[in-house]
């Protein structure tokens, strides 16, 4: 069975920094992808940030420049460095993964809870 575990949410004001992280276990093989989403209250959840076991990234527009995606492989685990944190920033944070070969399937996190204070 596979298990996503984040880590790292709290409450922040302007302009600080938070770094989350985000584990996986479970007899994993290959991450092809591991990605972070958040979902503020009364909106979808979007993505954030995503990283492919290339290492290639992708990121939202609001984040650009701000936050860094990073993985370490051989520790099946994401990490999340958010600076210059705005108000708008506030959200429900998901760890998301994505296995193509074995367990295949996408795996979510239980979620947290990151606040940005004006």
């Amino acid at each position: 069975q596979v298990q996503v575990v984040e880590s790292g949410g709290g409450l922040v004001q302007a302009g600080g920094s938070l770094r989350l992280s985000c584990a996986a276990s479970g007899n994993i093989f290959c991450i092809n992808v591991m990605g972070w989403y958040r979902q503020a209250p009364g909106e979808q959840r979007e993505l954030v940030a995503a990283i492919a076991s290339s290492g290639s990234t992708n990121y939202a527009d609001s984040v650009k420049g701000r936050f860094t995606i990073s993985r370490d492989n051989a520790k099946n685990t994401v990490y999340l460095q958010m600076n210059s944190l705005k108000p708008e920033d506030t959200a429900v944070y998901y760890c998301n993964i994505v296995i193509l070969t074995g367990k295949r399937g996408t795996y979510w996190g239980q979620g947290t809870q990151v606040t940005v204070s004006s």
